[in-house]
């Protein structure tokens, strides 16, 4: 399965020379996320991604137009014949960091201290340790030793 984004220039581009804006363009709508992240915990079907969100099936058609057209999702014929599936392309696995940290954001930040919430955990049933980027010489990073550099 390619993983590579649309190469085309899109002359809606909010932002185009900052990846933080072209990839909310591309995914930072509420459905397109949660597609991904139920992509990620096994959906395929049209059907299974309305039920699990409970979107509307003309948002939904929309949304799986959009990312089968910027490559994070591919189409394939299922197992039994009969219809098309949706399968994670190498450029859609590539969000599962993005979506843990909004997992893991969310956990810390969108509930009342001890509300019941889901917890994502490895095969062996461990929570997922909180994801932290550090620098090449392991320092943590944050808004405050970072900044935006242009490339030419």
């Amino acid at each position: 399965m390619s993983g590579a984004p649309q190469r085309t220039p899109d002359p809606h581009w909010s932002d185009p020379s900052c990846p933080v804006a072209r990839t909310l363009d591309l995914v930072g709508d509420r459905w397109s996320l949660l597609v991904i992240r139920d992509a990620m915990d096994g959906a395929a079907s049209f059907t299974e991604f309305q039920r699990r969100t409970g979107i509307a099936r003309n948002i939904l058609t929309d949304r799986l137009r959009k990312l089968l057209a910027h490559g994070l999702l591919a189409q394939r014929t299922a197992s039994s014949g009969r219809r098309q599936e949706y399968v994670l392309t190498d450029a859609g696995h590539a969000l599962f960091p993005v979506v843990l940290t909004l997992r893991q954001w969310g956990e810390r930040h969108a509930f009342a201290p001890g509300e019941a919430h889901s917890v994502l955990v490895d095969r062996h049933g461990n929570p997922v340790p909180d994801l932290t980027p550090v620098s090449a010489d392991g320092t943590h990073l944050n808004a405050d030793i970072t900044h935006v550099q242009k490339t030419p």
